[in-house]
């Protein structure tokens, strides 16, 4: 069986195990199928997720002038303590940027293999959570914007990391911590304004990962590189496809690539 299209990031279904899916313009594949089979991947070129040119891609699935022109991409995406549209100032599209920014936001602790913060719109609650591989999670506040979650998490990154160490988690290295005693103590740490945002009650959430066994050592596929690998699939964890010999491939880095994929 084989499927073609550009790549996005997989979509997710909490579950236990989560469901996996990528979505081609005519089709779509439940990724948890390939586990324990033998697949392949094929480079075969790359299509702007953007403008839809057949352009080398850059970044985030955008080929280099999108990257540079789009209002998806801006700063403030990375950083959202850069975020104005609250105060009505224009990064590169203030209708865009009013949308995304001005809509409540979680500041979360998340597990994936020591404790991180991070930020999301609490649209994207828990698939952000997943794409990262965290095992477990908590939100800490909900904010009406991006600009106080981003000084909130700017607060927090004196305390936590804000990044998720991607070969621990891959290879399910996780520290024992206790989220709950964790998340009550950023209170104290939260700028005077978010606060009153912090609620008293929340639950962690323990997210399961449809993974065989996990790697001991680990290598990346560059498909600028390596145009064609083939290999058994012996799990899914965050946006990653594991195989039984340590290699790993990471779907959302991968966005706006082309592929044919055969099992």
């Amino acid at each position: 069986m084989t499927y073609e299209g550009v790549l996005t990031k997989m979509q997710t279904e909490i579950g236990n195990p989560i469901q996996y899916y990528l979505v081609f313009e005519n089709s779509f594949l439940n990724v948890n199928q390939l586990i324990g089979k033998e697949t392949e991947i094929v480079f075969q070129g790359y299509q702007c997720l953007n403008c839809g040119k057949q352009k080398k891609i850059f970044r985030q699935g955008f080929c280099y002038d999108c990257f540079m022109s789009s209002a998806a991409v801006g700063d403030w995406i990375m950083k959202p303590e850069l975020s104005t549209a609250h105060l009505d100032i224009e990064d590169r599209d203030l209708v865009y940027e009013k949308k995304v920014q001005l809509q409540p936001h979680v500041v979360y602790l998340a597990l994936s293999s020591e404790v991180k913060v991070g930020v999301t719109r609490k649209t994207q609650v828990p698939t952000r959570w997943i794409d990262q591989g965290a095992v477990q999670a908590v939100p800490i506040v909900e904010v009406p914007n991006r600009y106080l979650a981003g000084i909130t998490e700017v607060a927090l990154k004196n305390h936590f990391a804000d990044k998720t160490a991607w070969q621990k988690m891959l290879k399910n290295e996780v520290l024992p911590v206790d989220l709950l005693v964790e998340r009550q103590n950023t209170f104290e740490w939260l700028p005077e304004e978010v606060k009153p945002y912090f609620a008293v009650d929340q639950q962690v959430l323990d997210l399961h990962y449809p993974v065989l066994h996990y790697p001991k050592k680990i290598s990346s596929i560059n498909l600028d590189k390596t145009p064609s690998f083939s290999g058994k699939v012996s799990g899914i964890k965050g946006q990653y496809l594991l195989f039984e010999d340590g290699t790993v491939f990471n779907v959302r880095s991968n966005e706006g690539y082309v592929v044919r994929i055969s099992l």
